[in-house]
């Protein structure tokens, strides 16, 4: 397996607006298109790229002005996370992780924690993951837990699917505190004990580095621990907010599978036999075929929009149902981007020919990506969800998986 690497030192930008924000992403998705097939083939851990991707300043666009940062709207995020995932999927979503946590700072933070680590982020420190566990009942259901001691707490046992946390300064840890509530204790990445295992072997996402995370007696400092279950107890648009960066990731997927399909039957797939077409850009049921996975793509575009709004209003208006409204444009925009990123993925086969399957031009990723990443959450109970709402304004549960 790839080594892990220290990463290099960040000298980020400044991005003072979501204008801003947006030309760096259309600069960085250039950039990390070109090598995003050799990655995945040869499963190259981005290490130069997410240094650039850092250094670009997109890191650090959610931190609020009153702490120096660009404070985008939701929809801005979405946006960029949606123009990196379609150069490259899995370094779309290595951010996501980093984002929530800046988020859970934002809502449940004290002064001097948001002081601390916003300007981390201001300087370029990345925040990855350890929250979930292998092996338990339920996906949330959460095992290690904070032991007392003086001058804050250990933590020992171990974590997977640990998206960016091999590339982090900082590692989010979900733990049981002594009151029996979920904590999010931000643990150096550096610390005694720590251990960060590059096991990840899924088929899709192949370079996230979301394997495991191990603590064995680790110290974290009662500075270091922020309330994690709190903004599931009140309303917040948390879990929304979470659920809308993973739904941009799959749009983006999507984009760069359908635009590979357009360059690839423009320049190589040969028409059907029986079509009676000069070309394949000219064969009437491949164009059908290609004007359907469109407009499906500009559905599933237009409610990611539509709910980063949504989301926005309920990140400034918090309240029961401002809060549902935006879990539920999320769930209903996830729904049409799982679709199109899976149906996209595979119908560039069908619609290109035998030569797209080649490994060396890597076109399965595409499909791989989008399968791996939309196991995040069942879209099954998104539907339920929705419908539950929809019938009997029930409002969804503010458990954050939605």
């Amino acid at each position: 397996m790839p080594e892990l690497e220290t990463p290099l030192p960040s000298t980020p930008q400044c991005i003072d607006s979501d204008a801003a924000a947006l030309r760096a992403a259309d600069r960085l998705a250039d950039d990390f298109r070109r090598e995003a097939a050799l990655r995945d083939l040869e499963r190259r851990l981005p290490h130069p790229e997410l240094k650039r991707f850092v250094d670009s300043g997109l890191w650090s666009i959610t931190v609020p002005r009153r702490f120096g940062g660009a404070e985008v709207s939701a929809a801005t995020l979405a946006e960029v996370t949606a123009r990196i995932s379609a150069a490259d999927g899995s370094l779309g979503q290595i951010p996501q992780n980093h984002f929530y946590a800046l988020e859970i700072l934002r809502l449940n933070g004290s002064e001097e924690q948001q002081r601390r680590f916003f300007a981390e982020a201001l300087a370029g420190e990345r925040f990855g993951n350890a929250l979930a566990e292998l092996g338990t009942q339920h996906s949330s259901t959460r095992t290690v837990r904070l032991t007392p001691c003086e001058g804050g707490y250990l933590i020992s046992g171990r974590k997977f699917y640990a998206t960016g946390s091999l590339f982090a300064r900082w590692i989010p840890t979900s733990a049981i505190g002594p009151d029996e509530k979920v904590q999010l204790a931000i643990v150096d990445a550096n610390a005694p004990g720590l251990e960060r295992i590059d096991d990840w072997s899924g088929f899709g996402q192949r370079t996230t580095g979301s394997g495991s995370v191990v603590f064995d007696r680790v110290f974290v400092p009662n500075t270091a621990v922020v309330p994690m279950q709190a903004a599931f107890e009140r309303p917040t648009a948390l879990g929304a907010f979470a659920q809308l960066i993973h739904t941009a990731v799959d749009v983006g997927i999507a984009r760069g599978a359908l635009s590979d399909t357009q360059q690839f039957v423009r320049s190589h797939a040969r028409p059907w036999i029986d079509s009676g077409a000069p070309s394949a850009a000219k064969d009437p049921l491949l164009l059908r075929e290609l004007g359907e996975l469109s407009i499906d793509l500009e559905a599933a575009e237009a409610m990611l929009e539509r709910a980063a709004r949504i989301v926005d209003v309920a990140r400034r208006e918090p309240t029961e149902r401002s809060v549902a409204q935006a879990s539920i444009a999320v769930a209903e925009a996830k729904v049409l981007a799982t679709d199109i990123a899976l149906a996209a993925g595979s119908k560039l086969f069908e619609l290109s020919g035998s030569r797209a399957a080649l490994t060396e031009l890597g076109l399965d990723r595409h499909w791989r990506n989008a399968r791996t990443h939309t196991l995040h959450d069942p879209v099954r109970w998104k539907y339920h969800a929705i419908g539950d709402y929809v019938l009997n304004d029930r409002l969804p549960p503010r458990h954050g998986a939605l």
